[in-house]
């Protein structure tokens, strides 16, 4: 069978799978279907797995206990494309442009997962009977969450822990001629808070000055989480925080992107530096505690002279190895708490967690003792495949942004993952005109080719 692995991806992207809208619901029916039709047509047993919300493709091809056993992961869903009105094409009618295919979900997580695929049928192809055992988990939940994983894993944890490691690629990389290996990624804890004052919306010149605007107790609280220089102003927040090696430093001082080339990318006027670390530090090695939005009062054009009877924010925080999402949620509520004026009344809604994940590369120094034979394999074959078909090696660094399932396949099924990232800054992810870059595809399909054919030359 001929594999066009552009053709699939455009037509997978025509499938507009937004998974947070049950309105898309044909577009997610249908996203599933021809990913899983792919990997029948490769060779592989398809089982759907049912959820309360949005199904998980659960594929293997198992040949031999005794051959190396690894677990693709990936997701069939995407983010929302508004504001439909800042795309220059449609978002869900691919077009190719300038050696770039546009559409939502071209770079997450649809093109990396067409890589996969298509290059499991070329080493397949090459070779029918490969001695490799693969699994492929491709859910439909992670731009919402994850929420069906939990007891997926109660189902599949053991079935899953029988492999030897992971292959991920939803992360990211600063360029298409340099790859990044992930080591970390962070962790995450969301909160609403909501503020009630007066029992409705009150003239603000008969009664302000005497009662306490929930807008105003909102900005008190919310400007008082964080310090002059950004770091996070809630006692015990740093707790426990993992030290940064030698050697990361030293892969960060290979990024080709200075803070100054960062900041013009970002077209800011200026950068944090908290508790002393580089923007592009922080972005790494530092957690967070992030205002995603808030409201309240009146939001149309010109003036209405109210106190507003609610305020709200959406908070969030970004964990890194060594905190734990409970500990972080339970120490931000309590300093709310403890800075909520008495003259309103809070509420919080305390919302999910995650842990943060962290893998050492076994060939770094620091590494630990204990890390498996097939893992420290695993990585040489990656490094040898990157450098071959991008003619430079990977650098491995920590990710600032969270894959909260990747920790749940460590701590239920016991795998550690090797993350090779194939979206870069350009792409767009969550946003207007998402893209991804076609020649990096084709070196991407190449580099995993070569990396399942190395796999299952060792024992």
């Amino acid at each position: 069978m001929k594999f066009d692995a552009l053709e699939m991806l455009e037509k997978y992207i025509r499938f507009p799978s937004v998974s947070t809208d049950p309105s898309f619901k044909d577009g997610m029916d249908g996203a599933r279907d021809f990913a899983s039709q792919l990997l029948e047509s490769i060779g592989f047993s398809v089982e759907i797995v049912t959820t309360q919300c949005h199904p998980i493709i659960f594929a293997e091809r198992i040949m031999d206990d005794s051959y190396p056993h690894v677990v693709l992961y990936g997701h069939y869903d995407v983010q929302p494309a508004d504001p439909l009105e800042l795309w220059d094409s449609s978002a869900f009618e691919p077009v190719i442009r300038e050696g770039r295919i546009y559409g939502r979900g071209t770079a997450d997580n649809k093109g990396p997962t067409m890589v996969h695929i298509a290059a499991l049928h070329q080493a397949l192809k090459e070779d029918p009977d490969l001695p490799l055992n693969i699994t492929y988990v491709i859910e439909g939940e992670e731009e919402m969450g994850s929420p069906s994983m939990p007891s997926f894993f109660d189902r599949y944890a053991e079935r899953l822990s029988k492999a030897d490691y992971m292959l991920v690629s939803d992360t990211g990389s600063p360029s298409t001629e340099q790859l990044v290996i992930t080591t970390a990624l962070r962790g995450l804890v969301e909160l609403e808070i909501k503020l009630k004052g007066p029992k409705s919306d009150l003239h603000s010149g008969i009664y302000g000055g005497a009662v306490h605007n929930p807008l105003n107790a909102l900005s008190e609280i919310l400007a008082s989480l964080h310090n002059l220089d950004g770091s996070v102003n809630v006692e015990g927040f740093y707790d426990g925080v993992s030290k940064i090696e030698a050697w990361e430093r030293d892969e960060l001082k290979q990024y080709p992107q200075n803070v100054e080339q960062f900041q013009a990318m970002l077209e800011v006027p200026g950068l944090y530096s908290p508790r002393g670390f580089s923007p592009l530090e922080a972005v790494r090695f530092e957690p967070t505690l992030e205002i995603n939005g808030m409201g309240g009062g009146y939001q149309g054009q010109g003036t209405k002279t109210i106190i507003p009877s609610e305020a709200f924010a959406k908070i969030t925080c970004r964990l890194v190895a060594g905190q734990k999402g409970d500990d972080i949620q339970d120490k931000v509520v309590q300093a709310i708490e403890a800075r909520c004026p008495e003259a309103v009344s809070l509420e919080v809604r305390r919302g999910c967690f995650a842990n943060a994940y962290c893998v050492v590369p076994p060939h770094k120094s620091e590494s630990s003792d204990n890390t498996s034979s097939a893992l420290a394999e695993v990585f040489k074959i990656t490094d040898v495949a990157i450098s071959g078909n991008f003619g430079k090696g990977p650098l491995y660094l920590r990710e600032g942004g969270s894959i909260p399932v990747i920790a749940d396949f460590k701590n239920r099924a016991g795998l550690d993952a090797v993350m090779i990232g194939l979206f870069t800054p350009k792409d767009n992810l969550h946003a207007p005109n998402e893209s991804f870059d076609i020649g990096l595809m084709n070196r991407a399909i190449a580099t995993f080719t070569e990396i399942f054919k190395s796999i299952s030359k060792k024992p």
